[in-house]
């Protein structure tokens, strides 16, 4: 059975860095877009940033600045997500998806499954 695994959450002090990684099993991380999204009490699920099955990326927050950075290791079949100048307004529930093409969305719609996400608290 197919499976997604996120860990590296935790609670950090603004201005902070975290690296989450999502641990996918039976297919292997290069055959599928794969999506960090995140959210937070009383919002939707949002999308965060994406790496497509080619390696190219795409970020949905805070696109400018670059504050978030995925990755991914063939190797260990992990997509990696690296979060550096964290806000308070990052903290939510941060879920890994598997694509149903190997296309970017920020669309969950375009995700057929999902981890059972990592909480990320930023503190003030």
């Amino acid at each position: 059975q197919l499976q997604l695994v996120e860990s590296g959450g935790g609670l950090v002090q603004a201005g902070g860095s975290l690296r989450l990684s999502c641990a996918v099993s039976k297919f292997s991380v290069r055959n599928f877009a794969i999506g960090w999204f995140r959210q937070a009490p009383g919002k939707e699920r949002e999308g965060v940033s994406c790496i497509n099955m080619s390696g190219g990326s795409t970020n949905y927050v805070d696109s400018q600045k670059q504050r978030f950075t995925i990755s991914r290791d063939g190797a260990k079949n992990t997509v990696d997500l690296q979060m550096n100048s964290l806000k308070p307004e990052d903290t939510a529930v941060y879920y890994c998806a598997v694509g149903r093409s190997g296309r970017c969305s920020g669309d969950r719609i375009a995700y057929g499954y999902w981890g059972q996400g990592t909480q990320v608290t930023v503190s003030s």
